[in-house]
């Protein structure tokens, strides 16, 4: 597989196989548990102590790029409508788009800042 699919479908950096979190995004109760391990490959997901705190910062660059877009959109399909309206859907979407930005700032982490390399043959 592929990096961008492998990463989109959270997949373990290193086999591309094995997922990283143990239920869906919108599973709501369950939406930030992780394995601990690969269940493909057995890969140890956290490198050390606090190895995702620096998905915050990936999470925040996340959410710039949506609010970003959400005021975009709204400018271009709403002709520069009043204040609240921009707020207001900034807000939603930030809400709506929480557990996808939470999982892909995570899978970010393990795949750009993990030093782990893809093996084709596991």
């Amino acid at each position: 597989m592929n990096f961008l699919p492998a990463l989109l479908q959270n997949r373990c950096p290193q086999c591309r196989k094995g997922e990283i979190f143990k239920s869906t995004a919108y599973n709501l109760p369950h939406y930030t548990e992780m394995y601990e391990h690969c269940p493909h490959c057995g890969l140890k997901f956290e490198k050390e102590i606090g190895f995702f705190q620096g998905a915050m910062f990936v999470s925040y660059a996340l959410n710039a790029a949506i609010v970003v877009g959400t005021f975009l959109a709204v400018y271009l399909f709403l002709g520069n409508p009043e204040a609240w309206i921009y707020v207001s859907a900034m807000l939603v979407t930030t809400f709506v788009l929480l557990p996808l930005n939470f999982r892909y700032s995570r899978a970010l982490m393990l795949y750009l800042f993990g030093g782990i390399n893809y093996q084709k043959n596991i």
